[in-house]
């Protein structure tokens, strides 16, 4: 028979399981406080790209909207400064033409989320 405190022990340990950051795509990649934290454009794209194949997209930036993350990608979202990007491009003046590999994967805002970003949207 279990005490009460193994009891609580357990339960605190199966609810710390359950959080979203368990299944979160990022914690595949290996490289990906170097990929989510970037300043280069394909960096940030390929952050994307993992964010757009995971299945806790929504409560990732859920949850950045609601700590008001100050950098990185964030479900599927740039944020810089605490505000959401809608684009990002590179240093200098546009060239005329687009590279392909500056073109940003765009990420859908799940709809219970969308006032609250474009409140925070630079």
């Amino acid at each position: 028979m279990r005490t009460l405190v193994e009891q609580a022990h357990q339960i605190r340990v199966e609810a710390d399981e359950v959080t979203w950051e368990n299944h979160a795509a990022c914690r595949a990649v290996s490289n990906a406080g170097d990929l989510f934290f970037s300043e280069d454009i394909g960096d940030i794209a390929a952050a994307k790209r993992v964010c757009s194949e995971c299945s806790v997209l929504a409560s990732c930036l859920e949850g950045a909207l609601e700590r008001r993350e100050p950098v990185g990608v964030w479900g599927g979202q740039l944020f810089m400064n605490g505000k959401m990007l809608a684009i990002k491009r590179r240093r200098g003046r546009p060239p005329k033409v687009a590279r392909p590999e500056d073109q940003m994967p765009v990420i859908p805002i799940p709809a219970h989320l969308a006032e609250v970003a474009h409140l925070r949207t630079a």
